[in-house]
Order: C-alpha cells, then structure tokens, then sequence
C-alpha cells in the first residue's frame, strides 16, 4: 500500500522529486503539510485547505487522545470520516507534547507518565499504547514514540535519551498491527553529530518505511539544523522518504529540501496568519503596519489564491486590525497557498534541472543567504 518512487534527482545538491503512494492517494514530493493539530487545520475548512492545494495533513495523538478520545474517533470510522477529509493524513506521537510538558511529566524505560495540560489527570504513553492510539486513528503514515530533546541539553543527557527513543522505535514497530499504516521512526541525537548519525543509522537498519527526523528547530540556531541535515543524509535511505518534523519557513523548505528533505510540517502558516502576517515571496508583512491601509494590491500579485484573487491588501488590515475571524482565515488559505505553492515551484525546478539556481534566486529574493551544504 506504501512506496516511495524518486522521479528525479538534482545533480548538484541532495534534493529529490518524488511520489509517494498512499491508500488515500498520491503525494507529489517535496511536499509541505498544514497542520490540523486536532483534526482541523485552525480557521478552515476542509475544501479551502484542498483548495490551497494540499495533500496530506497533520493530526495529533496527545491533543485528540485527550479530547474528544481516540475511542471516540475509532467510532466514528477514524480521523478521515471525523474530519471530513480524504485525502492522506499523518498523525505524529505526542511525544513533542508530551516531553515539552517540563514539570508535568516523567520519563522512565516504560514511557513517559504526564499530567494534562487540560485538567492535571494523570496519564501514561508507552510505544505500545501509543501504536494502539494512532490505530485507532487511523492516519495512512503514523510515527513512533520519541523523546525530544530540548536543544540545550546536555551530551550526557541526549545520549541516554536518544537510545531510549530507539528501544522505543523497535518496541513501536513490534507492536503496529494495521496493514494499511505505515510507521516511520524517528532520528533524534540533539545537536550532536555523532550521536545524529548513529541514530540515523540504528532507525534506517529497522527498515520502517519512511524516517522522520526530529528535534530539530527547538531552540538551535539554523545553521546547526542544516547542518545536522547535512551529516545524517549519507545514513538514510535514499529510496524512502524524509520527514523533517515541525520545519516550515520558507527559506527552510528550501534548504532542507537541497538536503534531502520529502516532507515537511509546520503551524508557523496558520500561527502568524492569526497574529496577522502573511508570508510572501519578499519575505513577511504584517497587516497591522499602517503602510497597508490604503494599499488596494493583493497580498502577492503573483498568488492567485482566493484571498489574493479577491480583497485588498487594505480589506485585509482591516479585518485584522478590529479582529475579525475572516482575517485570521484569509491570511491561513493565502499563507498555506504560498508554501504549497513554493514546495510546487521548488519540484519543478529539480525535474526540469535547475534547482541550484532557484534556491538562490528565490532565497535572494526573501533576503536570505544560502547556507553553505557540508557534504
């Protein structure tokens, strides 16, 4: 029901154009995924993200098993019927979540034993229960429990830490039972080369069908983020595909997809859409900035997504500024729109050759500089 199937390669760089093959459809890749932390991506509906041009969303297992239930979904035919949505989706562990939980949780061999957020009830997540979880579900690609690591800690913290997370992946693969899921472990190791690659190395040999990458962007500058993308790439597979949890700038699809990056997620699109800031391709504006109150151009003349196709630039500040939710959703379809738009621009430019020339192009454009790829 899974494969992976490289169309192209870029001859200067680690970046790939492929498709992968789903229960519920095909994924072009690279491919950026909204986020719909509890089975909404926040401000739409589901026609305007399929609009936007989305292929596969984010669920999360720590927010849904706490409300409404994973029993409850499971009932009601899984996150695909819940939701209304029919394409594929992915759903992460919880153990972001979970693990950022500081002073509510305890981690042990088992798992890890946290106090909701919501209402301070006691709970545990072990790989075996999670699984249990996320099959209940019923998301097409769903991730093993992990431990994220803050990006200050300690050597002689993440090491422990990270093998741990590894023990947990093979306990997570042992105990999936559903055929028509595919489980993907995830590398962890912290800011530390070493400890990166024999992750990468221990997740890529318990050949799960996809590897994510994790613990990254938590507080590392992004220079160190490439380059842990740099030196793990050499240790995972190259006929299966990536996914680089919780990335989505725009100057990071781009440069984690020259490394070679399939999938990636983010809440930044809606989160700033709902602060009021939309992303374009001079980088970001905010629509509180007075300088927008008369300006009757779309937010990017070159979007042709329904909010560029229809309101100002003036329209929009104004339903920001006295905090209308229609600015909120607006700014969600047009940020969304962007960034599925740009992974689009950034596959075309690998299958037609010239992608090298497009990261600079574009990166110039949004006023970034390249970061220097150390293979």
């Amino acid at each position: 029901m899974f494969e992976f199937e490289i169309v192209k390669e870029d001859k200067k760089t680690r970046a790939r154009a492929g498709i992968l093959h789903t229960p519920h459809g095909d994924i072009e890749t690279p491919i950026f995924m909204p986020v719909g932390t509890r089975a909404t991506v926040k401000a739409l509906t589901p026609e305007q993200v399929e609009e936007a041009g989305a292929q596969i969303i984010l669920a999360n297992t720590y927010h849904l098993y706490l409300r409404p239930g994973n029993g409850l979904v499971k009932k009601a035919g899984g996150l695909h019927s819940f939701m209304n949505w029919n394409k594929p989706i992915l759903t992460d562990s919880g153990g972001f979540q979970v693990f950022s939980l500081d002073g509510l949780r305890k981690i042990t061999e088992e798992g890890v034993e946290f106090k909701s957020h919501i209402d301070g009830s006691l709970h545990v997540f072990t790989p075996e229960n999670v699984m249990q979880i996320e099959e209940d579900l019923g998301a097409d690609i769903i991730m093993a429990l992990d431990e994220c690591a803050a990006s200050d800690k300690p050597y002689e913290y993440v090491r422990p830490s990270m093998y741990r997370t590894m023990r947990w992946a093979e306990r997570c693969k042992k105990a999936k039972k559903r055929e028509d899921q595919a489980l993907f472990g995830i590398v962890q190791g912290g800011v530390f080369e070493d400890l990166r690659i024999e992750s990468s190395k221990i997740i890529d040999d318990m050949d799960f069908p996809g590897n994510a990458i994790g613990g990254l962007s938590v507080g590392e500058e992004k220079p160190v983020m490439y380059r842990m993308l740099d030196v793990i790439e050499p240790y995972l597979s190259r006929h299966k595909p990536r996914y680089l949890m919780g990335v989505g700038s725009p100057d990071c699809l781009i440069e984690a997809a020259g490394r070679g990056v399939d999938m990636l997620d983010c809440v930044l699109q809606t989160r700033t859409a709902r602060m009021g800031t939309a992303l374009t391709r001079h980088g970001k504006m905010n629509m509180h900035n007075k300088k927008f109150e008369e300006d009757m151009s779309p937010l990017d003349d070159q979007c042709q997504c329904y909010a560029c196709r229809h309101f100002s630039r003036a329209y929009i500040r104004h339903l920001v500024c006295v905090g209308e939710i229609l600015g909120a959703t607006l700014l969600s379809i047009h940020n969304i729109t962007f960034s599925l738009d740009l992974m689009k621009t950034m596959r075309q430019s690998i299958i037609d050759g010239n992608y090298s020339e497009f990261r600079e192009e574009y990166l110039s454009m949004m006023g970034y500089e390249p970061v220097e790829m150390t293979y």
